[in-house]
């Protein structure tokens, strides 16, 4: 995981907690199931920041013979898991609160506090959204990529879970404070449960997005588009490759990427040339993309046979 998406967890994972605490406080004061399940959600959130910087610290173990890649994609294993917290944690545990809150409604004490707190929590979560987003904005560099597009494409569990939940979480307040309202304010004795049911729905779906965009990592995804322009522009303007007859990457985590090219140089080149030619795009690559770790060339004509680079 890169530092500005460790950044963004531990802002996540500090706000999480204070907010589950303070959550968990005005739920026992007020009696409200909506107020509860948002302690829970927040509950939910600081296990999963903790469980995404678990899988950063085993992530970056240096590779070995059993590795000799790294550990990078054990991260996205990790990933998975928070987004089965989600789901059965947050999703299915808000639902059955809600349901039996409607089935035995009760009354909604001490509204103000409640409220007083989700308005708090508003600002420590638009506080941990912030600073995911302006990492997404330094990620992209001016591309014109929207924010869902980002998340779908991002190699990054960490940004894509923080983002996802700040969202859920900001949404889920105002479904919170909605419910509390309409309990107290306006007697309406299910508003409480609906809005813990649709708290629970809401976590539900994220999570199932979490889960596939992370089946999707698991399985292996080549590096976004705009990063593959990147690449290739990088490719064009080196003179001693004269075609780009193939390229292929694959993420090894987060901070890691395979760049594996299949290259015609110019004429007459020798092995030697081409070995030094290989080491040249090597860095210019790394210059463009700090990820990229491994690179592999095949010189495009029958005899040859594949060159490997890599950082030391």
């Amino acid at each position: 995981m890169a530092q500005g998406s460790t950044r963004v967890v531990l802002t996540a994972l500090a706000g999480n907690s204070v907010i589950a605490l303070a959550k968990f406080a005005a739920a026992a004061i007020s009696g409200s199931t909506a107020m509860l399940t948002e302690a829970i959600h927040s509950l939910v959130d600081t296990g999963d920041q903790l469980l995404l910087l678990v899988g950063q610290v085993r992530g970056r173990r240096r590779p070995d013979d059993s590795h000799p890649l790294g550990y990078g994609m054990e991260t996205y294993f990790w990933s998975f898991i928070v987004a089965l917290m989600v789901f059965f944690l947050g999703g299915v545990l808000s639902v059955y609160e809600g349901v039996r809150h409607i089935a035995h409604p009760s009354e909604v004490v001490s509204p103000w506090i409640s409220l007083g707190v989700l308005a708090v929590s508003a600002v420590f979560e638009g506080t941990s959204f912030r600073t995911g987003y302006r990492e997404y904005k330094r990620i992209v560099r001016g591309a014109p990529i929207r924010l869902w597009t980002f998340i779908h494409l991002s190699k990054d569990p960490g940004m894509v879970s923080v983002l996802l939940e700040d969202s859920a979480a900001l949404i889920g307040i105002a479904l919170a404070a909605a419910g509390v309202i309409a309990t107290s304010f306006f007697h309406i004795a299910w508003a409480d449960g609906a809005a813990s049911i649709a708290i629970g729905l809401l976590l539900t779906c994220v999570a199932f997005v979490l889960a596939n965009e992370t089946r999707s990592l698991i399985a292996g995804e080549a590096v976004a588009p705009f990063v593959m322009e990147r690449l290739k522009e990088t490719l064009a303007a080196i003179d001693c490759i004269t075609q780009l007859d193939e390229i292929a990457t694959l993420h090894l985590g987060p901070g890691a990427i395979l760049v594996a090219l299949t290259l015609t140089f110019r004429p007459q080149s020798s092995t030697a040339l081409i070995t030094e030619a290989i080491t040249e795009i090597t860095r210019c690559l790394q210059a463009t993309d700090g990820r990229v770790a491994y690179v592999y060339v095949r010189p495009a004509h029958k005899d040859a046979s594949a060159v490997g680079a890599a950082p030391g």
